[in-house]
């Protein structure tokens, strides 16, 4: 294939150099890509000489030598292993990195359009990354401006990963922050608010007609600067929560970081806990009974205490500890493994850093791929339309340097990104 396609669909997404209007890129009837090898997500093996034929926006066919019809454009990956686009499990598009301005500062004193302006940078990057799809999992503090970005995105106006979303997230009243203000004085809040089965409910409802893909709950949570988290929302608000969603078809996404939180959300029956750091054998026995995901945010704190001067390395800040315990806990007890860092308490774009660490902590490369693609693609209700390379998906496929499943590092060196059958990055 010549570059001339390649470049036209690099200007739309980039934008014209000049104040003209550019021409649409002419998509193809077909497109054989061919990588040294593919990752299909699935089985965990990498296959030598396969190659991936799309047609439209999904995968036709995959295997060795394809047989294609005339007209068919061939792109070449020397050197790279083709594998589906990856999926980020936890992220905040709305936020930035902690030590470039406070989560306080983000939630009270940055502009909403500001909020949104910088998010669409950020989509923008998250998919360069090679993310194709991510799930957001609250706007801390910018409303429903979620909802827009998905719509944005899915209408081609502006480059980003297929979103689901969250948008305000719930909180037991007074539990969340911004904190530190005169009592008494209303305060914008990070997260919708809540007391009693009624208004979560209420809230539930209300944040589903909004948009929300996901429903969020905050199990536990610190109900003072400088305290311990402690359970904050009752087993029967989030057993009423959990029904009210369900019931909308809507999955429900739990942070919980004590053990009692996580054994209310357990009992809830929601759908993914978030962070897990209070888990204990027996709570991931029963997590791994009833197939509940956990995202274990390795990232997060491995970020936070960074920013708090920790240089990497051992012994590490017992937040870090902590956090590498519970996950190795949870992989021993066989929790199915969704890959989320929180990202935007460090930087969008550097999604990888999760991958990494969990590979770090314990977990074979090649599962870490299969947690970031066919995994996360399966706790977040997507797997009949992504993260695996075989036919009928959506052609989302992302080609890294060298081999990812001998050395999990290749994640970071994109070099081709394809969306529903669209080139956003070719190098």
């Amino acid at each position: 294939m010549t570059m001339r396609w390649l470049a036209l669909a690099m200007a739309a997404l980039i934008g014209p150099a000049t104040s003209l209007p550019a021409a649409e890129p002419v998509r193809p009837a077909a497109i054989l890509l061919k990588p040294d090898a593919v990752f299909d997500g699935i089985d965990g093996q990498v296959h030598r000489g396969w190659q991936v034929l799309v047609a439209g926006d999904k995968i036709a066919a995959v295997g060795p030598a394809l047989p294609t019809a005339a007209g068919t454009q061939a792109i070449d990956l020397p050197g790279d292993t083709l594998m589906p686009g990856m999926i980020e499990g936890h992220g905040h598009l709305f936020l930035h990195p902690y030590n470039e301005t406070s989560w306080d500062d983000q939630v009270l004193h940055e502009p909403l359009a500001l909020r949104t302006a910088r998010a669409v940078a950020q989509a923008r990057a998250t998919l360069l990354a090679g993310f194709t799809s991510e799930r957001d999992l609250g706007t801390e503090g910018a409303g429903y401006a979620d909802v827009g970005l998905r719509q944005a995105i899915d209408r081609g106006i502006v480059p980003g990963p297929r979103l689901s979303v969250a948008t305000r997230a719930i909180v037991a009243l007074g539990a969340y922050g911004p904190k530190g203000f005169e009592p008494g004085v209303e305060i914008p809040q990070g997260a919708e608010e809540v007391s009693g089965v009624d208004q979560i409910v209420a809230a539930v409802r209300r944040q589903i007609a909004a948009g929300a893909d996901w429903v969020k709950l905050y199990a536990d949570y610190r109900w003072r600067p400088g305290e311990d988290s402690r359970p904050t929302l009752s087993l029967d608000e989030m057993k009423a929560a959990v029904v009210a969603a369900h019931d909308a078809g809507r999955p429900v996404a739990v942070h919980a970081a004590t053990a009692e939180g996580m054994r209310r959300a357990i009992a809830a029956g929601v759908d993914t806990i978030e962070h897990g750091y209070g888990g204990t054998p027996e709570i991931f026995a029963a997590m791994a009974a009833k197939g509940i995901a956990l995202c274990p945010t390795l990232a997060a704190s491995d970020a936070t205490s960074r920013y708090r001067g920790w240089d990497g390395g051992e012994p590490a800040p017992p937040a870090v500890r902590i956090n590498r315990d519970s996950f190795r806990m949870a992989l021993k007890a066989g929790v199915p493994i969704c890959m989320g860092g929180d990202v935007g308490v460090f930087a969008h774009g550097q999604n990888a850093r999760e991958m990494e660490l969990m590979a770090a902590a314990g977990m074979a490369p090649a599962k870490v791929l299969i947690a970031a693609t066919w995994g996360n693609a399966r706790w977040l209700k997507l797997d009949g339309r992504l993260g695996a390379a075989r036919p009928g998906l959506l052609a989302d496929l992302v080609a890294v340097r060298g081999d990812p499943t001998a050395d999990i590092g290749a994640v970071r060196h994109v070099a081709f990104v394809m969306k529903g059958g669209d080139v956003v990055r070719a190098e």
